[in-house]
């Protein structure tokens, strides 16, 4: 369990440094790349951290739903 939470604390961290140097760039796709970064860590966050691996397969629904509406609605509004 704790190396499990060190390797994916470790995999946020480098996905935190590849947002960063992502949003420097001058593309038309760095909203897309920063959400889809985001979206990662939220999940890496959630099913970690949050213990939502072990719950009920209607929470996962739930939070995997709430982050593709999100995730959709920030995109549109883009």
């Amino acid at each position: 369990m704790r190396r499990t939470a060190t390797i994916t604390w470790i995999i946020l961290i480098g996905l935190t440094i590849v947002s960063a140097l992502v949003s420097k760039m001058e593309s038309t796709y760095v909203v897309l790349i920063i959400l889809i970064l985001a979206g990662l860590k939220f999940l890496g966050i959630a099913f970690q951290f949050m213990e939502m691996k072990k719950a009920n397969v209607f929470w996962k629904i739930l939070i995997i739903g709430f982050l593709l509406i999100f995730t959709s609605t920030i995109l549109v509004i883009s």
